[in-house]
């Protein structure tokens, strides 16, 4: 399965990039996309809340993934 992945904020420093394109037949979920990125890159095993949309809508790690899907990866922000 080949899908689109944007990142925001420190997880586009993680990734090294705005945007990459994954291609894996092991991508059905979102925990399995996690779990693919922790693996890839330790560093967002360090981040307390990772937040994923679909095609512009947030998603839970149960959510199927399909082909060409647009993922956002949201690290969690700070402010104040």
């Amino acid at each position: 399965m080949k899908v689109k992945l944007t990142a925001f904020g420190i997880a586009k420093d993680i990734l090294r990039g705005t945007s990459q394109v994954v291609e894996r037949e092991d991508l059905r979920t979102i925990a399995e996309l996690r779990a693919y990125l922790c693996q890839q890159y330790p560093d967002f095993r360090r981040l307390a809340k990772l937040s994923f949309a679909v095609n512009e809508t947030y998603q839970d790690d149960s959510f199927e993934l399909s082909e060409n899907d647009e993922i956002i990866i949201l690290p969690p922000v700070s402010g104040g």
